[in-house]
């Protein structure tokens, strides 16, 4: 028995089985043989009447736009195949992010100040043989899913809204004016909020392989010395199995979380969750500084990522709108989940309600509320350069030294460029700043990237840097634009709006200290 069949079936529930299945679905998924599902399908015909605005597939994170909306009169119903329930380990986020909360009357005060369980700082950044960064405020707020949605849950029962629980999505059907699904419920518009295995992403994307994958295992232990601080990202290990291996920390309401996580293709030869849990409990002990045996090991955490180039998803049918990892509105760096739900809510919450109220509902004006991005697109490159292909031979600790170089660039440029970075967001000037200051201080090892992302990469990144200059460029022209926009038709001031969107977020100035 190896060690983490011993250690994870001493968990409560069939952890080891769930590490298994969810393996046997990234097989699958690296291989390309899973059936493409068919559940969207179109009618012509209308349909007799439309109960809802809006009907929300996937509960846990639906719940947050489903009660934003629905603060906002929406008549909105949400079908969650289980118990909307949230789940035991916290969900980390900086504090700002966590004001649109309050800025969207989901939380009062009170109840934003109680759904935080645990603070910590500060975080650091390292990698193997170089210097320590170390960074306040980022990512070091826990938030308790179980209290988070459940207060949301009872919010918006009480503004109208209409909880489908132990409901699975089977199927929709897109008429002319509404959506049914299940053959039971209808809508003007339908959310997918199922994550990145939905099946409405997995027919709009016709069984496309991912770009790209990130692989996380991990636990919530006690016995650990006292600590806290946490570590955002770090690195102690030369390549192993192809593969850079990741670490992240952080104290939790109930012992230590620890993370290791690492960046690959979705190539069918590449190590398996079981495979890196081992790993991670083999390196736990010289990463923590104790032995196994001490730990008190409270549950397990596993799951992988996939991320694609066409990027978010636009999906070819009117009335659906894909959010959250359904999407894959987030970087291939990031774990996707909460913190890019938070990021984009007030947004999509907005635009959603100004696309019912002006009717425009087609493919086409839905595809604007999920934009590209140059902000995250150029983010493919650096998950490029902290990756290695499945046969690709470099210098072992070529990774750690690139990282290395570019966060102590980042630490002489500051918190202004190091914060928004470490929680996915890029700017064209922290970006330019930083490049420039690691290519001027470590020419031959940029020099050895190169072959390292491939020309082609490279090429396509240049391209991304290009709009992100333009996006930049434009949203600062954007608060010019108010008067005209405001006297637009309400159906021209929706496009207008999500043009503007589009910029903002597209050059990350959505992002502010």
């Amino acid at each position: 028995m190896s060690l983490t069949e011993e250690i994870l079936s001493q968990l409560p529930g069939d952890v080891l089985g769930g590490l298994r299945r969810t393996d046997s679905i990234l097989a699958s998924l690296r291989k390309g043989n899973a059936p493409i599902p068919n559940v969207v399908k179109e009618n012509p015909k209308n349909l007799e009447s439309v109960e809802f605005d809006v009907i929300i597939c996937g509960g846990t994170l639906g719940i947050l736009i489903g009660c934003a909306l629905a603060v906002r009169g929406m008549d909105v119903a949400l079908l969650e195949r289980g118990i909307l329930r949230g789940r035991e380990q916290e969900w980390n986020i900086s504090r700002k992010e966590l004001e649109v909360f309050r800025e969207l009357e989901l939380l009062t005060a009170d109840e934003l100040a109680q759904a935080i369980v645990t603070e910590y700082n500060p975080a650091r950044v390292s990698f193997q043989g170089g210097t320590e960064v170390w960074v306040e405020d980022v990512l070091n707020i826990g938030v308790n899913p179980i209290y988070l949605l459940e207060t949301l849950k009872t919010r918006f029962l009480k503004l109208g809204g209409k909880l489908f629980e132990n409901t699975p999505f089977n199927d929709a059907v897109v008429h002319p004016n509404g959506v049914m699904l299940n053959n039971q419920f209808t809508a003007k518009l339908l959310l997918d909020a199922m994550g990145n295995l939905s099946p409405i992403s997995q027919q709009a994307r016709q069984g496309k392989k991912p770009d790209a994958l990130c692989l996380v295992v991990g636990t919530c232990a006690k016995g650990f010395p006292k600590n806290d601080s946490g570590d955002l990202l770090l690195s102690f290990t030369a390549l192993e199995n192809q593969c850079q291996y990741f670490w992240e920390a952080f104290p939790a309401k109930d012992g230590r979380t620890t993370y290791l996580f690492t960046y690959m293709d979705a190539d069918a030869q590449r190590l398996s969750l079981e495979t890196l849990f081992d790993e991670y409990l083999r390196l736990l002990p010289e990463y923590q500084g104790v032995e196994i045996n001490r730990l008190n090991f409270q549950r397990a955490l596993f799951g992988f990522f996939p991320s694609y180039r066409q990027s978010p998803l636009q999906t070819p049918w009117s009335r659906i709108l894909p959010v959250g990892d359904s999407s894959g509105n987030q970087s291939p760096l990031s774990f996707g989940g909460f913190g890019a739900m938070v990021r984009h809510l007030q947004r999509l919450t907005l635009g959603i309600a100004e696309a019912l109220k002006t009717d425009q509902l087609s493919a086409q004006s839905l595809a604007i509320l999920q934009p590209y991005q140059p902000s995250l697109s150029v983010t493919w490159l650096f998950q490029k350069a902290m990756s290695v292909g499945v046969n690709q031979k470099i210098d072992s600790h070529q990774i750690n030294q690139l990282l290395s170089a570019v966060f102590a660039q980042m630490q002489q440029l500051g918190t202004p460029v190091l914060r928004p970075f470490l929680q996915d967001i890029v700017q064209f000037g922290a970006l330019t700043k930083t490049l420039l200051k690691t290519g001027l201080s470590h020419p031959l090892l940029v020099a050895k990237i190169i072959p390292q992302v491939g020309l082609l990469s490279l090429l396509d990144w240049m391209l991304h840097y290009v709009n992100l200059i333009v996006y930049t460029s434009l949203f600062s022209l954007s608060p010019r634009l108010e008067i005209l926009v405001n006297n637009l038709s309400p159906e021209n001031r929706y496009y207008w709006h999500r043009l503007i969107d589009k910029w903002k977020f597209g050059s990350g100035s959505d992002y502010s200290e």
